[in-house]
């Protein structure tokens, strides 16, 4: 699989030089002007959080699909799912946010609750002129606190970042941010939350352990039915289908992204035959592994 890339790489990349050293286990976030990487970026995924402000036009890969835009717009990415920015003009502005595992975790991770971190949610916003305007304004502030020496510059950096995010949360229908007040909320976020860590399968020594529902009931001690009953009333998909979407996404990078076989893509994805996989692939994505593996250059 392409190494995925972590802050330190994403450092190099840019030529710039971090004051500190990044290590997983110390919190960091950094804030940047986009002329600092303006260009097309590589399609894979990163071991960091990222949230754009894009003033430009260009095309943005996201996992399965691809969004073209045209107007400002606020991205979000997470560590589970790759993609890729391909501009198409040298009219590029706007402003970054990067953080870690580690700054989310500094705070009880209450950032990756929130449901542009979370999977099959809408990662790309459209904001008004005017909470374009706002947001900028953050981001300014952000490059301002984040020149200065304060000893506590990562909280007030903390701060902005959940003001911004806020303002892409107005956009959202209600539920979205308010999964946690009842019961059937908070067992779809344990799901999902459940489903998304067994990702990405980035190494041979990994396979999936929890594949049906069934599967998932039993780890969260519940009826396999009142499980699909929840699951389906509270994000109109069945968890066969979040399971098999999830699975199909990750096949689809392995796929393109390693030079595994594909006798053992599918085992590392739950699947004890190559015919099964096989089968699972068309049924889903409408052609073969083989045939999408072709695709590789």
């Amino acid at each position: 699989m392409t190494k995925r890339e972590d802050i330190s790489g994403f450092y190099e990349r840019i030529h710039y030089l971090a004051s500190e050293k990044i290590g997983l286990d110390k919190p960091h976030i950094n804030v940047f002007e986009r002329a600092a990487c303006i260009g097309a970026t590589p399609f894979s995924r990163r071991d960091y959080y990222k949230v754009i402000l894009i003033l430009g036009t260009g095309k943005l890969d996201y996992a399965n699909q691809s969004i073209y835009i045209d107007r400002p717009a606020l991205v979000f990415s997470n560590p589970m799912i790759p993609y890729n920015w391909n501009p198409d003009s040298s009219a590029q502005g706007g402003w970054f946010c990067i953080f870690n595992q580690a700054f989310i975790q500094q705070r009880e991770g209450l950032l990756t609750h929130l449901p542009m971190f979370q999977i099959d949610t809408d990662k790309v916003f459209f904001p008004d002129a005017n909470s374009v305007e706002e947001i900028a304004t953050f981001f300014k502030a952000m490059m301002r606190e984040n020149s200065e020496d304060y000893v506590y510059k990562s909280d007030v950096l903390r701060n902005y970042l959940h003001l911004i995010i806020h303002h892409a949360l107005k956009m959202q229908p209600a539920r979205d941010y308010d999964r946690d007040l009842n019961a059937a909320a908070r067992i779809t976020s344990l799901f999902l939350e459940l489903l998304n860590r067994q990702f990405p399968v980035d190494s041979r020594e990994r396979e999936l352990k929890l594949r049906s529902a069934k599967d998932f009931a039993k780890q969260l001690s519940l009826h396999t039915n009142h499980l699909n009953r929840v699951v389906k009333d509270f994000t109109g998909k069945t968890t066969t289908e979040h399971i098999a979407g999830r699975i199909l996404l990750e096949a689809n990078d392995l796929l393109l992204n390693t030079d595994w076989p594909i006798s053992e893509i599918g085992y590392r994805l739950g699947f004890q035959y190559p015919g099964y996989f096989n089968s699972f692939y068309k049924k889903h994505a409408g052609t073969t592994p083989n045939e999408v593996r072709k695709q590789v250059v």
